[in-house]
């Protein structure tokens, strides 16, 4: 997989990221982590190490060994600087940085307790989910797959084109990614109904951005990455766009947008 993603953009992204994650439980994922060694966590396209950041105080281990695995050697090294940057408080942290594909489960590492990404799932396909459920099953492993675009978009207050663009924006987040026809806003439901077929317990809170006047420059920067999506959709369409755009942009500052998201976490049954 070779989907590339700005630093700038995920760090943008975090505050908001971190604050819709609050609706999500993770108490279950504490009978998964060993009470006599290290609890062993595959982060999966892991981009600079916000997932890391967030969850590693949340998991109820105290000891964790994390590998952080993404296909992108500057974001690796950005994550690594971090870590080192990094007094934790509370859990016992070792972390491995592993550049490779994720189209590629072969090269995954074994022997993991909880795997685990965030804003990912919505980018892969239908036989990417398939591979992960094999993968998750071999290791008798928990999964946390976080922040995964579910389609909703709501702006309040609302334009006469919001739908039209939400519509455009999710007809191309089906569109080909690097590992074939992404699911797109369609990803969670297809991935919580593979994983319940194979024995897992599945749950999937909503876990929706809510941005307002704190988050102008990450409404501002969403509204650019919709607009140049609906314009690859919708070329026929600019004028429209760039009006739309401007409107948006004009509105910053007194307007809410609501963006969806879901949380999947599954759990594999244990005797």
């Amino acid at each position: 997989m070779t989907e590339q993603f700005d630093a700038d953009w995920l760090s943008l992204r975090e505050p908001a990221d971190h604050r819709a994650r609050a609706a999500s439980d993770l108490s279950g994922l504490a009978q998964y982590c060993p009470r006599h060694r290290a609890t062993r966590v595959l982060d999966l396209g892991s981009g600079t190490g916000s997932n890391l950041h967030y969850l590693a105080a949340r998991l109820p281990a105290h000891e964790q060994e994390w590998v952080l695995f993404d296909h992108d050697p500057e974001l690796l090294n950005r994550a690594e600087r971090r870590v080192q940057a990094t007094q934790w408080a509370g859990p016992a942290i070792t972390v491995q940085y592993q550049q490779g594909d994720l189209a590629q489960f072969q090269t995954y590492p074994a022997a993991i307790d909880v795997i685990t990404a965030s804003a990912l799932l919505d980018l892969v396909s239908a036989a990417w989910i398939d591979g992960l459920v094999d993968y998750a099953r071999q290791q008798n492993a928990a999964v946390l797959l976080a922040l995964s675009y579910d389609g909703r978009i709501a702006f309040t207050p609302q334009d006469p084109d919001d739908s039209h663009v939400r519509a455009w924006v999710n007809q191309h987040q089906r569109g080909p990614k690097d590992m074939g026809a992404a699911l797109g806003p369609e990803a969670w439901l297809r991935a919580s109904e593979a994983f319940a077929r194979a024995g897992y317990t599945v749950k999937t809170p909503a876990t929706d951005w809510q941005l307002d006047h704190r988050d102008t420059a990450l409404q501002r920067a969403t509204i650019a990455g919709w607009h140049a999506a609906a314009h690859e959709v919708m070329p026929s369409e600019a004028e429209r766009l760039s009006r739309w755009q401007q409107r948006r942009i004009d509105a910053l500052g007194h307007s809410t947008l609501s963006v969806g998201h879901r949380d999947l976490l599954a759990l594999p049954c244990r005797d």
